[in-house]
């Protein structure tokens, strides 16, 4: 058992046991919290050398795996890019082809830049010219970033290097000189993952400078908390500065006139109550995304020369006048990019894409005609464009490319992915539920055609619900191999999320977290009760927010799943706002600092509801030693908890991966290992056969 401690925190009153506060140490820095990973993982792997079918799923994720994979492909500086995978690449490789090129060519592979392909590329830039991209650099799995410059003609890269960079992507000036970002201070010594994140400013970096030479441009030392991001408009002459303070989409707007070196940031709008989120602008009028009297979401219009008028003329807070352009619709707005003049609007019907194409007017012109009932992405590109591209997958419907003629509206067929299965041996539906309160939640379930509602199916339920993140249809290698061995595939899309829009996403926060956990526990009941499945062959699964959710809810009704496989969660829910970028959270779970939140968050915190003497199903935690999301503290705690509470045979262990984080940036090679050890898990612990067809065991 791990060594307890004799720590107490005081909340309005209420003394707090943090027995294993020790663990929240960094790894890096404690001799301690390393043993004590060591021994844990040791644990884990003895633990799962012990089933027999391991290797045989991990050889078949392998072969499902090795297929050539593409991105969208996208515009840039008269050029044409995309990333592709030949297969069981660590990394994705950036290809990049010109006008006059007969074919791609390979600008960034990152596959050179580690032997264990832990260095991954961490985002991309291109000035309008054509001449530079910047480029970072994600090492094992960190937020952090360090950006590059390269030549793209070329291929050199220049001397600059750009550090302390998160949560952030450079905005080029139209001469191509130099960008603008936003970049943090250097953090102490030691603490650089697990420090909290505050005092972002923005820079101007000029090709070939220092960073030390680099111009501030602009910064709130009295607003430590606010987060900035930035975008040039398309006619250069704008720079647009988004200011946020916290995960919802409710944001200040600066705007900052290029053609006067001189200029200062001009407030546009003075308040966070409301997402504008900037598409773009004719001239001196800026298009916005707005939830602002639309909780569904609509596209608005500001002339920002009215807009000073009435600034000048009005008190503190003066309202903006705004133009509606496309009204608040029947369906949630997810996304509004402006192509060929047009707007292309992104929304969600009951958690499925729906893309129409709107006229400057506000009009609707068409609406793009998918394949299948899944998820589209991409649609991106310059009011001069007179095409775009997106992909579109769903569960069953493998990656597939289009390339779409924003004048005639016809979408052509430029790849499609070749994935060693039969689409036709599987089925999909989309059901409706009741939560405990009554509200109608809906849910997609996938499994082999054919499938006997007897009961006894080995069923993976999986959720989110938060941070107004939506889950739609998706293509997932992991979860075909999952169907292809017997199992259910489940998806919940709970409160929180950003199926219906704000109002939807603000029923799953703060006080209203509950509702959350109760629409999960609310399909894992109607899951048995419809034979799909029963307790003991029901496995529950979520990451970052997603194993909050499983915490929660097994530490709530711990007798009603088989199995539980929460993955880099936050689970200390009186401290996650301490370190590094937790602090953003508080729009959604509320803080430990309101003594009205306090109380809600202690009562579903998954840390300190572990209760001695109880049996808790098998339990495989999951994190990572350079996660600087959500610090491995949360899983250690957790871990250490449940093992000592466990009143029962079923096993408790952790599995930690080593220079990895949160997710972003992890090779193929440690993907495939990590889901091979969960479906093996699930495996044993749900107590199943499983049908395996991997060609090496023929």
């Amino acid at each position: 058992m791990s060594k307890r401690i004799e720590h107490f925190d005081e909340y309005f009153g209420v003394r707090v046991h943090d027995p294993y506060r020790w663990l929240e140490d960094d790894v890096r820095e404690s001799d301690d919290v390393a043993e004590w990973v060591k021994v844990e993982n040791e644990y884990t792997q003895d633990f799962l050398k012990t089933i027999p079918e391991r290797s045989e799923i991990n050889a078949r994720l392998t072969e499902l795996w090795d297929y050539e994979k593409f991105g969208t492909p996208f515009k840039a500086g008269g050029r044409l890019y995309f990333y592709k995978n030949d297969g069981l690449q660590n990394q994705y490789v950036l290809y990049v082809q010109g006008p006059d090129d007969a074919e791609p060519r390979v600008l960034i592979d990152p596959n050179e830049w580690s032997q264990d392909g832990t260095v991954a590329l961490g985002g991309t830039s291109y000035s309008d010219d054509g001449r530079y991209l910047a480029y970072g650099i994600q090492d094992a799995g960190s937020d952090w970033r360090t950006w590059k410059i390269m030549e793209i003609e070329s291929g050199r890269v220049l001397n600059d290097e750009l550090s302390w960079i998160k949560f952030n992507t450079p905005s080029w000036t139209p001469d191509g000189e130099g960008f603008f970002y936003g970049r943090f201070p250097p953090p102490e010594d030691g603490a650089e993952f697990q420090n909290l994140n505050v005092n972002q400013a923005i820079y101007y970096h000029r090709v070939g400078d220092s960073q030390d030479d680099d111009l501030l441009i602009f910064h709130r030392p009295d607003q430590p908390e606010w987060g900035y991001s930035t975008s040039v408009t398309e006619d250069g002459r704008y720079l647009i500065i988004t200011v946020h303070v916290g995960t919802d989409d409710r944001y200040r707007i600066f705007y900052k006139d290029l053609s006067n070196p001189l200029a200062m940031a001009v407030p546009l709008i003075r308040n966070f109550d409301n997402e504008y989120s900037f598409i773009g602008n004719d001239g001196t009028t800026f298009y916005f995304k707005t939830d602002l009297d639309a909780p569904l979401g609509r596209v608005i219009a500001i002339d920002i020369n009215e807009a000073s008028r009435q600034i000048e003329g009005g008190g503190e807070e003066p309202e903006v006048q705004v133009r509606e352009v496309i009204p608040e619709q029947a369906e949630a707005i997810r996304d509004v990019t402006l192509v060929a003049n047009l707007f292309v609007v992104e929304s969600l019907k009951d958690a499925k894409t729906q893309v129409d194409i709107h006229r400057k007017s506000g009009d609707k012109l068409r609406s793009v005609e998918f394949p299948a009932i899944g998820s589209a992405y991409g649609f991106s590109g310059k009011s001069s464009d007179t095409e775009t591209y997106y992909s579109f997958s769903s569960f069953t419907f493998p990656p597939t490319i289009y390339k779409y003629d924003m004048i005639t509206g016809v979408s052509e067929q430029i790849r499609q992915a070749k994935v060693d299965f039969n689409p036709e041996d599987y089925e999909v539906k989309q059901v409706f539920y009741e939560s405990k309160d009554g509200t109608r939640v809906p849910m997609f379930i996938s499994h082999k055609r054919g499938l006997k509602l007897d009961g006894e199916n080995p069923t993976l339920l999986y959720g989110y619900g938060g941070f107004n993140i939506p889950l739609t249809p998706s293509f997932s290698i992991s979860r075909l191999a999952w169907m292809e061995m017997g199992g259910v595939y489940a998806v919940a899309n709970l409160r929180g999320g950003g199926e219906y829009g704000e109002e939807w996403h603000k029923a799953g926060t703060k006080l209203s977290k509950q509702n959350v956990f109760d629409d999960f526990i609310s399909a894992a009941e109607w899951l048995i009760d419809q034979k799909y499945t029963k307790t003991k062959r029901l496995a529950i699964q979520g990451g970052s927010n997603g194993g909050l959710l499983v915490g929660a809810c097994m530490t709530q009704r711990p007798e009603l799943f088989g199995a539980c496989l929460p993955a880099v969660g936050v689970m200390d829910m009186l401290r996650f706002h301490k370190f590094t970028a937790g602090r953003y959270w508080v729009d959604d779970y509320g803080s430990s600092d309101n003594e009205e939140e306090f109380h809600s968050l202690y009562a579903y915190s998954p840390y300190h509801n572990i209760k001695e003497g109880t049996c808790y199903p098998p339990t495989m935690v999951s994190t990572a030693d350079t996660d600087d999301r959500v610090v491995p503290g949360h899983s250690f705690k957790f871990a250490a908890a449940l093992q000592n509470a466990q009143a029962c045979d079923n096993p408790i262990l952790i599995r930690i991966e080593t220079k990895a984080g949160h997710g972003a940036g992890k090779p193929t090679s440690k993907v495939i290992e990590e889901i091979a050890d969960h479906w093996a898990f699930l495996v044993k612990t749900l107590n199943f056969q499983p049908e395996l067809k991997s060609k090496s065991s023929e």
